[in-house]
């Protein structure tokens, strides 16, 4: 079975407690009585904002902010046992804003050419390395050296309607650190990967901590790309 919600405009409430990431919002909406859902995962979709399927629950990541009613909204569109309850609960949900992401966040960077030859390194590496490390149970992806990374050695993007899912690596990270540890960013984005594919909430919790350490790269990437 499957339901969604389509989005409207909702003025927010205060929420006591404000969750931070996928198991702390589920951990919330299981407190205010959802049932039966085992996995949370935060999505950008702005026309389907909450739906459901096999005990896996799919909402937008704004609800991450979302005022307590509305997470009452959400548990008992969910598992609410009456018509009735689920259709009051369905009239919340669909007045609840959604902000825009701003433009730089919905588009993505373009390549360079002078990048074609890391990412092509890349892209072999997370071959032989989905092989050697993830049994082979890894997609291919797109892999792209980004200029704009900072202060961050890389991410891992969820597919969209509109585009697949890729991995992006800094250049400055490249750069600076060297192969062997753009090669341990990789791997930590691969888990991320591992963590979508199979349905689960992509996070750095205790799912994402333990198969960090089975693939062997460290839970937590520290190093400053500034540096």
């Amino acid at each position: 079975m499957r339901e969604s919600l389509a989005h409207q405009d909702r003025a927010q409430l205060e929420l006591p407690f404000a969750p931070r990431t996928p198991d702390e919002l589920l951990a919330q909406l299981t407190r205010l009585g959802l049932r039966g859902i085992t996995a949370l995962r935060l999505t950008r979709n702005r026309t389907v904002m909450v739906s459901y399927r096999n005990g896996s629950l799919r909402v937008h990541r704004a609800f991450l902010t979302a005022p307590s009613d509305v997470l009452q909204a959400v548990a008992t569109f969910v598992s609410g046992r009456r018509r009735a309850e689920r259709a009051a609960a369905r009239r919340v949900l669909v007045t609840f804003p959604i902000p825009r992401e701003s433009v730089r966040e919905r588009r993505r960077e373009p390549r360079r050419p002078e990048d074609a030859p890391a990412e092509a390194r890349l892209t072999a590496a997370h071959t032989a390395l989905n092989a050697e490390r993830f049994g082979g149970q890894l997609q291919p992806v797109s892999i792209r050296v980004s200029r704009r990374l900072k202060s961050r050695l890389g991410y891992y993007r969820v597919a969209t309607r509109e585009e697949p899912a890729e991995i992006v690596i800094s250049r400055r990270h490249l750069r600076r650190h060297g192969w062997a540890e753009a090669i341990a960013t990789l791997v930590h984005e691969m888990v991320h990967q591992w963590q979508d594919e199979s349905g689960g909430p992509v996070d750095h919790g205790r799912a994402f901590r333990r198969k960090a350490r089975e693939v062997g790269v460290r839970p937590a990437a520290r190093r400053p790309v500034t540096q």
